[in-house]
């Protein structure tokens, strides 16, 4: 017997259920797709990373070290931070590679320290912004497997390997911790860049917040090495003056040409090499000075052949020489009047020791400067005749035309205003951006002893192009005879 009303209940139960069913089933999908997209979040995570790692370049492959920053050491000019020294005190220098590696050492120096520079702890990482390092890229260096060193007075010490991997074109903080009173600082003066200063111990440290302190100076560092893919095939040094040296580019920018150069060999497919900038502010061929460092001739040992994997160097020097014939100052003495003939016999010298030292060596002309503070009629003269020079002695291995390449088209003795930094004697960026690109990169690649690929091209083209050209000859003999031979025998 049927209870009354009770199919209705039962209808009613199923629908209850029926619904139920219908939530579970809607929550089990909603479930299933958010694991889903945890699951595709966790794959693009790792795909980000592992593009990452390998664009990380690579800590794979690398065989050889080859010098990627590099930055001439400069002796403390009195009245200057460094003539100071420090004490207790860290030092974070934010510097800017050219080319990559798997692995990565570091240069410290003492090369104009007048004691024993002890330092307490040092760090290299990937600047984040600031003074502040990236995460998971602080590494602490070594020297022989102990965590501090003692450089005396004129020496370096160069850093343990330790396996960050460096990009190209990438800024690096390197930071050194001095417990105890340094004495005058050897640097390098004219950085182009916001370097960072804390009281205490803070080599370690990833957080900028100890860093109250600034400078636009580079402190007791002179140089970063990777350990580079066969790809890169060694190191261009650019040596030379305040020009090449960056001054008047923009701070914390890396738009000094050398800069602008190593970009363009970056972008290279297939082999590169990279660019390290010994250029120090108001420098000389042939004579030292207070301000500007010891001259081309006596530095280019140390700054030049010593850099690991070095090929090619460029040359950029000599208006100094030139303009400071007009200084009284003593920070710039001695101020003598050097002839076009005497500048010439000092590249004489750097030629020499380039081709000792196994590179090439490539002369760039010397920019205008008329309407710089030291420039003369005189002077203008001197630096025709030195340019001159470098254009047809044959002297060097190949030649850049700096002059033609920011020349005012209307007047080759003046800066192009476009390219003028406002005190017609240094560039500004454009200007050093027109620089780098009047470098022939077959040129430098030559020096490497890589063809590149367009003039493998080209040969192989006017290869073909005789070939083919001979076979024309071939065939037109043959077609010529054969119609010899015909009218011969219808005579």
């Amino acid at each position: 017997m049927t209870v009354p009303g009770f199919a209705r209940f039962r209808r009613y139960l199923w629908l209850l259920a029926a619904a139920a069913a219908l939530l579970a089933a809607s929550g089990l999908t909603q479930l299933g797709s958010a694991a889903s997209a945890a699951r595709a979040h966790r794959h693009r995570t790792e795909a980000t990373a592992e593009a990452t790692a390998e664009g990380r370049w690579q800590s794979r492959g690398g065989t050889h070290w080859v010098a990627s920053w590099g930055a001439s050491p400069q002796a403390a000019v009195p009245g200057d931070r460094a003539a100071l020294g420090f004490e207790n005190e860290t030092i974070r220098d934010i510097v800017y590679t050219s080319v990559g590696g798997s692995m990565v050492r570091v240069r410290f120096t003492n090369a104009f320290g007048s004691r024993p520079l002890w330092i307490g702890a040092a760090a290299i990482g990937v600047q984040r912004s600031g003074a502040a390092v990236a995460p998971g890229t602080s590494f602490q260096l070594s020297f022989a497997g102990r965590r501090s060193v003692l450089i005396a007075p004129g020496s370096a010490a160069l850093s343990d390997p330790v396996r960050l991997a460096v990009l190209p074109l990438e800024k690096l903080a390197v930071s050194v911790y001095l417990p105890f009173r340094t004495g005058p600082a050897t640097q390098h003066v004219d950085a182009q860049q916001v370097n960072y200063l804390a009281a205490g111990a803070h080599a370690l440290a990833t957080r900028a917040s100890a860093f109250r302190g600034r400078t636009r100076s580079w402190y007791f560092l002179d140089r970063v090495d990777v350990l580079s893919p066969p790809r890169v095939l060694g190191t261009v040094i650019a040596l030379g003056d305040s020009i090449t040296d960056g001054v008047h580019s923009p701070v914390n920018a890396n738009a000094r040409w050398p800069n602008d150069l190593a970009r363009r060999l970056d972008a290279r497919a297939g082999a590169t090499l990279g660019v390290i900038d010994e250029g120090i502010g108001g420098n000389r061929v042939l004579n030292d000075s207070p301000c500007c460092g010891v001259n081309a001739v006596a530095r280019f040992r140390a700054d030049v052949a010593d850099d690991p994997g070095a090929k090619a160097v460029i040359l950029l020097e000599g208006v100094n020489d030139i303009g400071f014939a007009q200084h009284t100052t003593p920070l710039t003495a001695p101020n003598t009047d050097v002839s076009a003939a005497q500048i010439i016999a000092g590249y004489m010298e750097i030629i020499a020791q380039a081709h000792a030292a196994g590179l090439k060596i490539f002369g760039a002309t010397l920019t205008p400067f008329q309407g710089a503070r030291y420039w003369t009629p005189e002077g203008e003269a001197e630096r025709d005749a030195v340019n001159e020079w470098i254009r047809t002695s044959g002297a060097f291995d190949g030649v850049i035309d700096f002059a033609a390449a920011v020349a005012d088209p209307a007047d080759p003795d003046i800066l192009d205003p476009a390219y003028d930094s406002g005190d017609h004697l240094h560039p500004n960026a454009a200007g050093y951006r027109a620089m780098a690109q009047a470098v022939n990169l077959s040129m430098l690649m030559s020096a490497a002893g890589r063809t590149d690929r367009g003039d493998r091209t080209a040969r192989g083209a006017r290869r073909s192009a005789a070939r083919h050209g001979r076979r024309a000859r071939r065939s037109t003999a043959r077609h010529g005879r054969r119609a010899r031979r015909r009218s011969a025998a219808l005579a």
